[in-house]
């Protein structure tokens, strides 16, 4: 047995340092995966927690009891992935493009944009694939028009599809985010809407106000979108039936049935409509729920036309392999955050944060300082979610806040943001995608930035801050405790 020491402010925060430098060297600078990076830094802790007296058996104990506890949340991920490809074999994302594309307007082009791309992130719950196929279609429909600013419509692109990726039960950071603050993930949806419905509605005023300044009379016609339609008519049957796994994800967040049951009750609908509807074999169906839909999935001969690029990008995807990078990042972060949390040091680190953090404002403006200051160093959204609810959630429990206002504070200001900063992925794909620099449509992407505004207001107002009754506080304070003396027994 060694006597273990509580390592000094300077200890607690070299690994940190650590994960911030390897993060910008290695995965920035030299387009290195972000998850060796992770396991980097987690070497760095593990030695500084040797010094400190702690053995490597303590160190894996507490790694099991984190990942343990986050367990739950990273089946809902996989089910995610399930229920992705089973809707998109089933044929109900495919529908919703469809009929949401039908009310693009030339003559409201902007909130069109807004609109549309909300829906659909919200159904496939994917920012990227949101961005990269409706997105490119927008700005196809843009450069046909005289007098449109491109930096406009893409910001209307990115603020849909952010604001779609944020509240879909789909979303891998929307999931992560409701993981690592161990909150159920239809209560962090529902918590979410304080800071993002708001933030949605400046953004279409913008965009409807913005709107007049266009001269419709010189607008082209939208051949991509009717290419795309087109090809989606073709391969698909609609009918009213293929909403019903909708409707059984809203019944079952509306009654607050367990997650997992509802989704895998939606995929086996969405699974039927496949064989009955789309006449899609048994065998590709159940391929579709592990590996993606695959447009060669479609009848032989098929032929998608002038969208199957388009296409391609936004129906292959989908599947419970499509989560295992998400899942694999989550073990490597939580893996690192296990070890600080093992030496103490997480501890250390929320005390300087949280010293000065009197009210609820002040924690939340502290959140939002420590999510900014994440993401912008590590330009990892998926680090930028887990690390900041690894180290605060604590602090919250202990100030009566609920741990959901840390999860909506940490999507306000982490994983929303990511795509207004130039030098990370989401900023460079979102302007290589849609062919305006990330300067150019960052003040027009107002739902990104809109949101620490909100998150600071209702902070510092308790609007929409959901506080823990004594009961609550006493049981979450007890599971932390418990924990703590697992980690160090």
């Amino acid at each position: 047995m060694r006597e273990v020491k509580r390592p000094t402010l300077l200890l607690a925060l070299t690994p940190i340092i650590a994960m911030f430098l390897l993060m910008a060297v290695g995965s920035i600078g030299m387009g290195l995966p972000a998850e060796p990076m992770l396991i980097l830094s987690a070497v760095v802790a593990g030695i500084i927690a040797i010094y400190l007296g702690y053995s490597y058996n303590d160190m894996m104990t507490t790694i099991a009891e984190r990942i343990s506890k986050v367990m739950p949340a990273l089946l809902i991920l996989i089910s995610v992935g399930m229920l992705i490809g089973s809707w998109m074999v089933g044929g109900t994302i495919p529908m919703l493009i469809y009929y949401g594309l039908e009310v693009v307007s030339p003559q409201f082009l902007y909130i069109t944009a807004l609109i549309v791309t909300s829906v659909v992130a919200v159904c496939t719950g994917t920012s990227w694939g949101s961005a990269g196929t409706i997105g490119v279609a927008f700005m196809g429909v843009a450069l046909g028009m005289d007098g449109v600013n491109l930096a406009i419509v893409a910001g209307a692109v990115v603020s849909g599809a952010y604001f779609g990726d944020k509240l879909s039960p789909l979303s891998d950071t929307t999931n992560l985010a409701a993981a690592v603050t161990r909150v159920d993930l239809f209560v962090h949806i529902r918590h979410l809407l304080y800071t993002t419905v708001p933030s949605w509605l400046v953004a279409a005023v913008i965009f409807f106000l913005a709107g007049f300044t266009v001269d419709a009379t010189g607008a082209a016609g939208s051949e991509k979108i009717a290419a795309i339609n087109g090809a989606l008519a073709s391969a698909f049957s609609w009918n009213l039936w293929l909403l019903v796994p909708v409707l059984i994800i809203l019944f079952g967040s509306m009654k607050k049935y367990p997650t997992v049951p509802v989704m895998i009750a939606s995929s086996a609908v969405a699974m039927i409509n496949a064989v009955i509807f789309q006449g899609f074999s048994v065998s590709d169906t159940f391929t579709a729920i592990v590996s993606g839909f695959n447009n060669s999935m479609l009848p032989e001969g098929f032929d998608l036309g002038a969208a199957a690029d388009d296409l391609t990008r936004l129906l292959n995807r989908g599947g419970m392999s499509s989560m295992m990078g998400t899942l694999l990042i989550a073990f490597c972060a939580l893996a690192f955050a296990g070890i600080l949390a093992r030496t103490q040091s997480l501890e250390v680190i929320v005390e300087a944060l949280l010293k000065r953090a009197n009210t609820t404002g002040s924690v939340i403006l502290t959140t939002i300082a420590t999510c900014l200051l994440t993401i912008s160093t590590t330009c990892n959204g998926q680090v930028s979610i887990l690390m900041p609810g690894e180290l605060l959630r604590t602090a919250y429990i202990k100030r009566g806040l609920h741990p959901k206002n840390l999860g909506r504070t940490i999507e306000d200001s982490a994983s929303i943001i990511e795509p207004i900063l130039p030098w990370t992925a989401a900023g460079a794909y979102m302007a290589g995608t849609l062919g305006v620099a990330t300067v150019e449509y960052l003040p027009w992407a107002t739902l990104c930035w809109t949101g620490i505004i909100f998150a600071s207001i209702w902070g510092f107002t308790g609007f929409g801050i959901a506080r823990l009754t004594a009961e609550e506080q006493k049981q979450l304070l007890d599971e932390v405790e418990q924990e703590e003396e697992l980690a160090t027994a």
